[in-house]
């Protein structure tokens, strides 16, 4: 405990930078992406517990590079999905009339965790898309959603596509599979529409869905809450203190606080790491929303338990492309994974909802090794997670010798489908932040920044990470002084540096910190960052020989080829595993003279992003993993050394 306890204050410490330091007072903040939509509420500041926030969404544009690529693809998927298919089961519920084709899996009309897709996951991407792109073909989408959907609501606020009769079956003790979990998916996509796309039925519906809530949970003492939250509930608490935090309504405050589940909570506040056995995503959400009370309520306990969680998931529980779980599961002690390396590892859904926590971390302590973590997991987690058509993955398969699998356009819907869906309609969050004066840098993607609170324009073009470095352009409606932190990545190599209107700066910061410039910055001026690369390892925890390689931020895999890959092998429908399941390998083995070393690996090609290993069993073509589509892999590589002469 006292270990954990060292860990936790040294991550809290704030790296010190070479040009100055970053002096971050706290402030009040809001934490919706875009402002409120036009609407008569009594809103709910947050108190004053963040240092840095990020901008909203609409103020910053992506531009031409694989994530623009990826968002592309996927706005496709979402507008090929008919409206009067994805309202089928909410109609059947209501006992309103609907012609259409059912959706399968997940979404099937005898599914018990039917309309998490098409009433949620798919109204928060809309209004993603439209707050990032102002995307008005899928904001109609989303309208005309919310629309038939409220038209299926009943006057009691209950809004579901299954019967109320599931939540009678959970307060008995019943076995259900995760009614709140559904529920939360619905609230939580209409508050995306109202806040993102300034839909005020939206909010109507989603206050209907509090009300329900509210009146539910009465009744229920503590003890009969402890067994109902038993049963997966997403992040049900969250959604309602966003609710209360738009609508100021204190009784979603409280009903939200029922939500807390104390036999996770209570040896987080305590620094304890209790998480072995635990299915890994059904807790990642509830400390999101443990997350969000304390941005609303200041209440330290929060805090606290969050930044635990998040340290030591992230940094003990973790594989080298930031993805968490196999089988679904933390099956071991926290920097133990040796035999983890499963077809089934790295569920999405567990890496879509760490980033949404390390958004929430960051923004209290503004540590830019928060970033470190982002980086990687954006990159080798989600990003290499959808195909050509939009497809995406459920797990992240780690074991040697195994392929990606997808699902299909409308017959698996899984929960990965969903937030996958919803990550993919918001590659512009989090790149830039702020404080009440001073400008972040964290991630090098091509993008416009419009800070038109203070007059400033910046345009990041890079090709990163084809290339290393990244250009900044400033616009400035008149000079103004403030400082540009640039994030230094923990692992930038030789010959790192940055110069401002071509002069070089004589000194540098280290990795894991911030490079600040503070200067006047005039109309403009323009900044050059250079990022080089270098290949750098990362062995599995537990198990020094097996390793990881890294180019950068960037998870390298060995190229094992695509024969005799059939389509079930690579797309399913209501299962979520390849049919025949590819039988494991042996992974590629090495011989290094330390997990650390690299010469067992060279550059083919530095902008290509090609690589080449030397194996025992001869070369191997390399590349990063979220490139590799159609043909197995192996992320992890056997070193064949005596692990007793491996200094680890």
């Amino acid at each position: 405990m006292q270990h954990e306890k060292d860990q936790r204050r040294q991550f809290l410490k704030t790296a010190a930078t070479a040009l100055a330091a970053a002096v971050i007072a706290p402030r009040v903040g809001a934490f919706d992406t875009a402002e409120p939509a036009s609407m008569s509420t009594q809103a709910v500041p947050d108190q004053p517990v963040r240092c840095v926030q990020s901008f909203a969404l609409k103020q910053v544009r992506l531009l031409d590079s694989d994530f623009t690529r990826a968002a592309a693809i996927n706005r496709n998927y979402l507008l090929s999905l008919p409206i009067d298919r994805l309202a089928h089961t909410f109609r059947l519920q209501a006992r309103l009339a609907s012609s259409a084709t059912p959706l399968g899996g997940w979404e099937k009309p005898d599914c018990e965790l039917r309309g998490h897709f098409t009433g949620g996951h798919y109204l928060s991407a809309c209004a993603l898309a439209y707050a990032s792109n102002s995307d008005e073909w899928l904001k109609a989408r989303g309208d005309q959603l919310v629309t038939v959907l409220a038209a299926c609501q009943r006057p009691n606020g209950y809004l579901s596509a299954f019967p109320e009769s599931f939540f009678d079956r959970l307060s008995n003790g019943q076995k259900v599979w995760a009614p709140f979990y559904t529920v939360h998916k619905i609230q939580a996509g209409m508050l995306d529409m109202y806040r993102l796309a300034g839909n005020p039925q939206a909010l109507h519906v989603a206050a209907g869905i509090g009300d329900w809530i509210v009146h539910w949970l009465n009744g229920f003492s503590d003890a009969q809450m402890a067994h109902i939250l038993k049963t997966e509930y997403g992040g049900i608490n969250e959604s309602m203190y966003e609710l209360y935090a738009i609508t100021g309504n204190e009784r979603y405050r409280d009903a939200a606080h029922r939500f807390d589940h104390a036999s996770l909570f209570d040896p987080l506040a305590a620094y304890r790491d209790e998480l072995q056995g635990l299915h890994a995503n059904t807790q990642v959400p509830k400390i999101i929303g443990a997350a969000r009370r304390y941005e609303l309520t200041g209440e330290p306990r929060y805090r606290r338990m969050a930044e635990f969680f998040w340290e030591t998931v992230t940094q003990h529980r973790t594989y080298a492309t930031g993805g968490s779980s196999n089988d679904e599961f933390w099956k071991t002690a926290p920097g133990d994974l040796k035999g983890q390396l499963g077809l089934y590892s790295a569920e999405s859904c567990v890496a879509y909802n760490l980033l949404k926590l390390t958004r929430h971390v960051y923004s209290w302590n503004g540590d830019p090794r928060a970033f470190d973590y982002y980086e990687r997991t954006l990159y080798n987690a989600r990003l290499g997670s959808q195909e050509a058509d939009g497809m995406k993955l459920y797990y992240y398969p780690l074991r040697a010798g195994a392929n990606k699998f997808y699902n299909s356009p409308t017959d698996s819907f899984w929960c990965c489908t969903g937030t996958g869906a919803e990550e993919f309609a918001r590659f512009n969050d989090n790149i830039y932040f702020h404080d009440e004066q001073d400008l972040y840098v964290n991630l090098f993607i091509p993008s416009e920044l419009n800070w038109e609170q203070h007059g400033i324009v910046l345009r990041q073009e890079t090709r990163f990470p084809r290339e290393p470095r990244t250009h900044l352009k400033l616009k400035l409606t008149q000079a103004k002084r403030f400082a540009l932190h640039l994030r230094i990545p923990s692992w930038i190599g030789p010959g790192a540096g940055v110069k401002v209107n071509g002069e070089t700066l004589d000194a540098f910061a280290s990795p894991g910190s911030y490079l600040s410039v503070q200067r006047e910055w005039r109309d403009g001026d323009h900044v050059e960052f250079a990022l080089p690369m270098h290949l750098h390892t990362m062995p599995l925890p537990g198990d020094d020989r097996q390793i990881a390689m890294l180019y950068g931020p960037l998870v390298l895999a060995a190229r094992l080829g695509g024969q005799g890959l059939t389509h079930a092998m690579q797309y399913g429908g209501y299962d979520n595993g390849p049919d025949p399941e590819p039988p494991p390998q042996p992974a590629p083995r090495i011989t290094a003279a330390h997990a650390r070393s690299t010469d067992w690996m060279r550059i083919v090609s530095a902008e290509a992003l090609r690589f080449e290993a030397s194996t025992r069993q001869g070369p191997v073509g390399v590349a990063p993993v979220n490139q590799i589509f159609g043909e197995r892999y192996a992320v992890y590589w056997q070193n064949d050394l005596d692990a007793s002469s491996s200094d680890g």
